[in-house]
């Protein structure tokens, strides 16, 4: 082979392998979009059995196109502690099952076709007006580029078979199948995407040899590297779960566990398990029908795989947390948020599902600061005064975390026009949450000048005081509840509340001033007392700006249903 034939090759297989992992990336992102809210559902299942996290795992992964990207979804979920280490492992298990997808479909025979699909899918995108229509000629699109680059890889590695180089190296690969394994390993690695490799496996293996009817390779040589792309498709997940929790790493570990006994264990079997692959595939010329053979030999691999681990997972948990010793240290209040993680801000899905997790926790968090700063002001309690400004600061800092990774998740420009919407509807309710973080923060200030002022409400401004916290209280209460639920009849009654605070305000001011005219109250209080009015009712206008947020929303859904 010449130098220029080396370079041509070289290159080919390079541009042809960098087609099909564009197309698989925008199939992968595409399809997010078009799942959305569904990826959510299937991820809701998670929380059931064993059995239910590998189906899920499976569909996931089925629809990211991408075993990695699952596992890195839920390492993230493990680190942020929405997830168990044996509930995460059964999924990385249907993951693996799930990305055999990818090779099934790239044992279709379809070359007459290719141009047509590209054609259609960029028809569809180029024409259509709506996001959804949109995301389907996008994925048509680069379906087709899937095909497109597999047939370029095909193309230039036609020159490779004849190569006396290139055959002796295969066979030497064929009869040392340690060597297949390390090949495949290595190439996956460097890829980052066993997909990629194995479709590069499928289209090298469908060369015919010098009899033009068997494989240049043949299924007992490709497997072993087919066993070493499912061990290097585990080194992604090892990186994601640097810096991550325990929990966390042993999950990337049990992955790895997962396809290296599985490996280890189909090396010696290798005969039987090609003789297995050749009975349940399509009959033929060896060299027609390797593709789908390596595709059912993938499926096959990993659901024989999954069947020996699920019935042993406590085993297999235990493993990980031989490997992975030590518990994790409890997370300090003061070290920033406990759920956003950004290794998550590729997968929109699971990302806005950890954003939703932080604004819930917070907003916990916010509900006893305001339960503190009442129990400070009306018991002059100069402990929990300093723990309220404490407490301030780092809301403050958690409040300003959530924005930040929410215009991290809009940069990356993977949100649908739906995820769009409810991320603007997330940040505005933030921005609400600081406000009454301010607020509660200013009362303890108003706090501290009553302690340091000595000064003692009568009874009767007391109770109005109380009272007035309370009814404050019980909006914060609803309008957290009425978001997390979408309820338009909550938001309605706090629109209502909102009117009673202002009534009540209003109604303590004027009190507050006959008393001071009867001398039962001092002059000098004043300000105390209507200041902390005055950032109640401030708190009680956040609330309202929440439940009319929840009403808009509601119209814009009523207005779309009506123009479907």
């Amino acid at each position: 082979m010449s130098t220029h034939d080396m370079f041509q090759t070289v290159f080919g297989l390079l541009g042809g392998l960098a087609v099909f992992i564009f197309g698989m990336n925008m199939m992968s992102e595409c399809l997010q979009k078009a799942a959305g809210e569904k990826m959510r559902t299937i991820l809701g299942v998670l929380t059931k059995n064993p059995v239910m996290g590998v189906l899920a795992g499976a569909l996931v992964t089925a629809v990211l196109q991408s075993s990695s990207a699952t596992t890195v979804m839920v390492i993230g979920f493990v680190s942020a502690g929405l997830m168990k280490l044996p509930q995460a492992i059964s999924v990385i298990l249907g993951a693996n099952i799930g990305t055999t997808m990818t090779a099934q479909l790239m044992a279709f025979k379809i070359s007459d076709y290719i141009w047509m699909i590209v054609f259609v899918g960029f028809i569809i995108f180029f024409l259509g007006k709506k996001e959804k229509i949109k995301n389907v000629g996008q994925t048509i699109f680069a379906f087709g580029l899937l095909f497109v680059g597999i047939e370029t890889m095909g193309a230039v590695m036609k020159p490779l078979a004849n190569s006396p180089i290139f055959i002796e190296l295969m066979e030497k690969v064929a009869n040392v199948p340690v060597l297949g394994v390390l090949l495949g390993t290595g190439m996956t690695v460097i890829v980052q995407s066993s997909s990629a490799t194995i479709a590069v496996l499928q289209s090298f293996a469908s060369q015919p040899a010098a009899d033009g009817i068997s494989s240049v390779i043949g299924l007992t040589g490709a497997i072993p590297i087919l066993l070493g792309d499912n061990i290097g498709t585990t080194i992604t997940a090892l990186l994601a779960s640097i810096g991550q929790s325990k929990n966390a790493k042993r999950t990337a570990v049990a992955h790895s566990v997962f396809n290296i006994t599985g490996s280890f264990i189909f090396i010696w079997i290798i005969p039987l398990f090609a003789r297995f692959i050749q009975f349940i595939s399509p009959k033929g010329n060896e060299v027609d029908v390797i593709s789908r053979q390596i595709a059912n030999a993938h499926l096959s691999f990993n659901f024989i795989n999954t069947l020996i681990w699920l019935p042993m997972l406590p085993i297999l948990v235990k493993i990980v947390m031989f490997i992975v010793r030590g518990e994790d240290e409890a997370k300090k209040q003061g070290e920033g948020p406990r759920f956003l993680d950004e290794h998550m801000l590729s997968q929109p899905v699971a990302a806005m599902e950890l954003v939703y997790e932080e604004v819930n926790s917070v907003f916990a968090d916010l509900q006893e600061l305001l339960k503190k700063v009442k129990t400070c002001f009306l018991k002059s309690n100069f402990d929990i005064l300093q723990e309220v400004g404490q407490e301030g600061r780092r809301l403050t800092s958690l409040h300003e975390k959530i924005s930040q990774y929410m215009s991290a998740l809009f940069a990356g420009g993977g949100l649908t026009e739906e995820q769009s919407a409810e991320g603007t509807r997330l940040m505005y309710l933030v921005n609400d949450m600081d406000k009454i973080c301010d607020r509660c923060v200013d009362i303890s200030r108003i706090s501290g000048e009553k302690i340091l002022g000595e000064y003692r409400f009568s009874e009767a401004a007391a109770q109005e005081l109380e009272d007035c916290f309370l009814f404050v209280s019980e909006m914060l209460d609803k309008a957290w509840r009425a978001y997390k639920n979408g309820d338009e009849m909550l938001a309605g009654e706090i629109m209502e509340d909102k009117d009673r605070l202002r009534k009540m305000v209003r109604r303590c001011n004027k009190n507050h001033l006959k008393r001071m005219k009867k001398n039962s109250c001092k002059p000098e209080m004043t300000g105390v007392f209507s200041g902390t009015l005055q950032n109640l009712d401030r708190i009680g206008n956040s609330c309202t700006n929440i439940a009319e947020e929840i009403i808009e929303r509601s119209m814009e859904e009523e207005v779309e249903e009506r123009a479907i």
